[in-house]
């Protein structure tokens, strides 16, 4: 072979080497997304065990969900080295990513089943809405910022989650025309519990949100009963305040 066409097929080889190491993490998946490559996959992984499971989630379904959903796929493109980090991230807007321990946890505390029909309250940048939707059946997801609301709409769809529906509203109220559900997660916090989200969830169904002031605040798990709810107290926490008709709002269900 003569010297010429040797350096013309190093210098190839090169070039698609630099293509596989720069474009590899952004190729095109068969669910319309992107695949994410071998070091956000290393990133999760270490994320998991490190940070969820070594912190007392178990649930084998919610582990495979952070395992699998692309965290770095719904964060701000020069944010996507901190998004396996264990702590939220900002998405604009004043809003907020939760970290990753809370997604899972909250998640395990619904104990989601497949078939489950899900609401949440405070879609942002739609990963807590991909969690949910790897466990469960359909997912429903309401966000008062009209802007966050399409961009997450735009990352679910690219990323193949068709099972979860999001529209741009008022939380306070959940979703009634698609009521009731087995159950709800809130990712912002309130003074009291909404009375339209208890009234929206089925008998046997789960609660899971942050209630207190900005200051002060913590994580309830609710169940409907045969005979009315019981609420747990789970860990402190803080989330952004829910918005809207809440911050109207002086008195509700308290317990």
């Amino acid at each position: 072979m003569k010297m010429e066409n040797i350096l013309a097929a190093s210098i190839a080889a090169g070039l698609v080497v630099v293509l596989a190491v720069f474009l590899g993490p952004r190729l095109k998946n068969r669910a319309g997304g992107f695949a994410d490559g071998d070091v956000f996959r290393a990133r999760r992984e270490a994320m998991v065990a490190g940070q969820i499971e070594a912190r007392g989630v178990k649930d084998p379904g919610v582990l495979k969900a952070m395992r699998e959903v692309p965290r770095h796929e719904f964060v701000p493109v020069e944010l996507r080295n901190a998004a396996y980090d264990d702590r939220p991230l900002s998405i604009g807007l004043g809003q907020t990513i939760s970290q990753p321990f809370i997604v899972a946890y909250m998640t395990e505390a619904l104990a989601l089943k497949p078939g489950d029909k899900v609401l949440e309250i405070g879609t942002g940048s739609g990963y807590q809405a991909a969690v949910l939707a790897n466990l469960a059946g359909k997912v429903f997801s309401v966000e008062i910022v009209c802007e966050l609301e399409r961009s997450a709409k735009e990352a679910l769809l690219r990323l193949g989650y068709s099972s979860v529906r999001t529209v741009c509203a008022d939380g306070y109220k959940g979703w009634p025309e698609e009521a009731p559900f087995d159950a709800i997660m809130v990712t912002a916090a309130p003074e009291h519990v909404p009375q339209p989200l208890l009234d929206q969830l089925k008998p046997g169904g789960r609660l899971v949100m942050p209630v207190g002031t900005r200051l002060s605040q913590e994580l309830v798990l609710i169940r409907r009963t045969g005979t009315g709810f019981k609420k747990e107290s789970l860990i402190p926490v803080i989330f952004v305040p829910m918005t809207g008709e809440a911050e109207l709002k002086h008195s509700g269900a308290h317990y």
